[in-house]
């Protein structure tokens, strides 16, 4: 790819279907090299009349520079992206450009991107769950406490770790009501991020919930991540219970039940 000129990576990046791995390495190649050339470039894509090309530049955008990219890049990438976003109408469009301000991290994508929770499109509402991510106010904090409850799965599931994990540093009733309700999932991994959510917040109601998961035929890292976090040494049992268990788990669970059982070990 580096032997490619922008003209033809363009090109590659604008074939295949959404997920084209070909595609996705041409747009990682263009957000390496950088420079104005290939800003232009996906400006230029951002106002086609083709939705498939707006998609392409948005993508171009989300991470131009690379993890070189400066803090004026990145907000001259989100004047383009937030500008084009003003008058999108398709819903793929629109999931890439949530997805987008979410790596250019900018506070406007908040108030930009709130009126779409509602969306019919799941993509799109996944596109705000991205695009709120990194943000703490109480705007994209309400956004994502709605989407937590979100009737697809998917996007429950992201919004549930966005608040969980990723925003340990904001507790509250709300917050952590919304992360309760999310016990009672059908998939484990959802409910695991909740119980990692509730946990760092040290919520006592996490702690019942959280033993019937250890205590299951099936547990996922999550939960054991969760008992770790929780610091409550009445799980060590069940921890250790699940050591002599686990020999068929693969080496990053072993790694985390090990590093459960030496904390809670530490605190008894």
């Amino acid at each position: 790819m580096k032997d490619h000129s922008i003209q033809e990576l363009i090109a590659l990046a604008l074939q295949g279907d959404e997920e084209d791995e070909t595609a996705w390495e041409a747009i990682r190649e263009l957000h390496d090299r950088g420079g104005d050339e290939v800003f232009e470039a996906a400006v230029g894509l951002l106002h086609s009349a083709s939705s498939r090309e707006r998609g392409r530049g948005t993508d171009i955008l989300a991470q131009l520079g690379g993890r070189k990219r400066s803090d004026a890049l990145m907000a001259k990438c989100a004047d383009e992206i937030l500008s084009a976003l003003a008058t999108e109408q398709d819903a793929d469009v629109l999931g890439s450009m949530g997805v987008a301000l979410g790596h250019l991290r900018d506070t406007r994508a908040v108030p930009a991107l709130q009126p779409l929770k509602d969306h019919p499109d799941e993509d799109v509402r996944m596109g705000v769950v991205m695009g709120m991510m990194p943000h703490r106010d109480p705007v994209a904090i309400q956004t994502l406490i709605a989407l937590s409850r979100d009737s697809d799965e998917d996007v429950r599931n992201w919004a549930t770790f966005s608040l969980g994990s990723q925003a340990e540093d904001v507790d509250t009733p709300e917050l952590r009501d919304a992360l309760f309700d999310r016990l009672t999932e059908s998939d484990m991994e959802l409910r695991g991020e909740a119980l990692v959510g509730l946990a760092l917040r040290k919520d006592p109601r996490v702690l019942e919930p959280l033993r019937r998961e250890l205590e299951s035929s099936e547990v996922v890292v999550l939960a054991v991540e969760a008992a770790e976090k929780l610091e409550d040494t009445s799980l060590l049992p069940l921890l250790l219970r699940l050591r002599d268990r686990a020999g068929d788990a693969n080496s990053y669970f072993r790694s985390v039940l090990a590093d459960a059982i030496g904390r809670l070990e530490a605190l008894a």
